[in-house]
């Protein structure tokens, strides 16, 4: 079969989605998943307050940390990302089910806040965030298969927004009252790592009731005995990888997304960096600075997101990706160009609408493009990249603000987001004619 030809059939789901397990029948796991995904909203909002903003402040104000540490925090997550085609091929060949691997994850995630919490050392606390911060990354192609196996396709973007509505909420309630707890004393951030590694433990518990089934093996991949060598291992990954060729629609998104991922990256953390750091003018206390990272941006997610739920199950996704890409642009131009009060809180809002819809377009897209047996692997090959970039973004962002002024590196990352956009267009024209009656 053509390339062409494969990507028409691989994507035709973009309209009728003739792979849905559920398509025209009321899935019995539905309502399960549901309640259940809710329910673990709760301790996951504890658990993005913490990792999106307080550990690296932490490390900013408790351990005075050096560009490596702040780095290596920032970096924790996309590590995870990097990790995640590892992590589905040893869950594949285990046979496990995805949510019982997911799990797992989480309890070391839980053990190693532990050890930082008992452990206050710099060395130890930046090891303990950034492995625990990485695994919440590295669960999310064990949820995604969840998702599409247990979500109708027509609805699933209501259902998971109605959770991500329930986390937003608990995380602008968290980044409010640790900012205040941080800001009368630092040095209770030990109790925080205590109650986000409880956090991580109920995740876990939660996650294991839920209903999922072990991933689908590849069986394109031959071992060359009972168990897989190193060799074996990195063919599978690298066999993963050949989707990129394979499938254009996904290589041309995947393009799209490195440019204005990379951007959004480099900025993600010299936000905190920008309203700490006295250099810049603005040095607000931890408090002041969870409001304009954590509680504005949360606000405006927890209005928008079920509004971009319904979107994402009607509107064209190539068009939708466009329109939230020039509001991230617009995010960094108006928070990094000036210092008033009233910019940075109009720059801190529309990136909180941007990431309302960010959060369920990068969550499920590729159950609209992907074959359903290869959910996991088409998600696993997303996050890696997102991983790649996210690993050298902020490393870059950090070395930059030495020598360029930070509104001018906001800037080069709005054009950078420009440039994904454009990549974008002609598969947005060409999905706008297929919904459109002959």
């Amino acid at each position: 079969m053509s390339e062409s030809n494969d990507s028409d059939a691989t994507h035709s789901n973009l309209i009728t989605d003739p792979y849905d397990p559920v398509a025209g029948r009321k899935n019995p796991n539905t309502h399960t998943t549901y309640v259940l995904e809710r329910l673990r909203a709760v301790p996951a909002g504890i658990i993005e307050s913490s990792t999106g903003t307080f550990f690296l402040l932490i490390a900013l104000q408790a351990f005075q940390a050096g560009p490596l540490s702040k780095s290596l925090i920032v970096a924790g997550g996309n590590i995870g990302m990097l990790l995640t085609p590892f992590v589905v091929m040893a869950v594949e060949r285990k046979g496990l089910t995805s949510m019982r691997a997911a799990a797992g994850l989480l309890v070391v995630g839980a053990v190693a806040l532990i050890i930082a919490a008992l452990l206050p050392f710099l060395p130890v606390y930046v090891g303990a965030v950034v492995v625990a911060y990485a695994i919440t990354n590295m669960v999310i192609p064990l949820f995604t298969p969840v998702y599409q196996k247990n979500y109708p396709a027509r609805e699933r973007g209501k259902y998971v927004s109605r959770s991500i509505v329930v986390r937003v909420a608990i995380a602008a309630v968290c980044g409010d009252l640790i900012g205040r707890m941080l800001t009368a004393d630092i040095a209770l951030f030990r109790v925080l790592l205590l109650v986000v590694a409880l956090a991580f433990l109920a995740s876990s518990l939660i996650a294991i009731r839920i209903p999922s089934e072990p991933l689908h093996v590849r069986t394109d991949i031959r071992l060359a005995g009972g168990k897989p060598s190193p060799l074996d291992n990195l063919r599978q990954i690298w066999s993963s990888m050949s989707f990129l060729k394979t499938d254009r629609l996904f290589r041309s998104t995947m393009a799209s997304w490195m440019f204005m991922g990379f951007a959004n990256l480099m900025m993600v953390p010299l936000r905190i960096e920008y309203l700490v750091n006295p250099e810049f003018g603005i040095a607000l206390n931890a408090q002041e600075t969870a409001m304009l990272t954590v509680v504005i941006p949360s606000l405006a997610r927890l209005v928008m997101s079920p509004i971009f739920g319904w979107i994402f199950d009607r509107m064209n996704f190539f068009a939708t990706r466009v329109a939230l890409n020039i509001a991230f642009a617009l995010s960094i131009v108006t928070f990094f160009t000036g210092t008033s009060y009233i910019g940075l809180v109009a720059g801190a809002l529309i990136f909180g609408i941007a990431l309302a819809g960010g959060d369920i377009l990068w969550s499920l897209w590729v159950t609209k493009f992907a074959p359903p047996h290869r959910v996991a692997d088409y998600m696993a090959v997303h996050t890696f990249f997102t991983g790649v970039r996210g690993v050298i973004a902020p490393v870059i962002a950090f070395q930059l603000i030495s020598s360029l002024p930070i509104g001018e590196i906001g800037v080069i990352c709005a054009v950078l987001i420009g440039l994904a956009s454009l990549i974008l267009l002609p598969e947005m024209k060409r999905a706008m004619r297929r919904t459109v009656p002959s």
